[in-house]
């Protein structure tokens, strides 16, 4: 009968909600999808007007967070 030996692997730092992949992909996931709902809506001026701004942001935050570590 073989003895198994139990090593605990080496807990990673946890980081920061900010520099976490997942979660900032999702945000910015969001935006983009939130740009796209006011872009399209018919109602309120003030929300088609900061519709590509917020589309760049949504984009350009996915980029970015896209070369975050795993």
């Amino acid at each position: 009968m073989s003895h198994l030996i139990e090593t605990r692997t080496p807990a990673r730092p946890k980081q920061p909600f900010f520099l976490r992949r997942g979660p900032m992909e999702n945000i910015a996931t969001v935006l983009i999808g939130l740009g796209f709902l006011m872009l399209f809506q018919p109602f309120l001026l003030v929300l088609y007007t900061y519709s590509l701004v917020t589309l760049l942001i949504g984009t350009v935050m996915f980029i970015i967070v896209s070369k975050f570590p795993g």
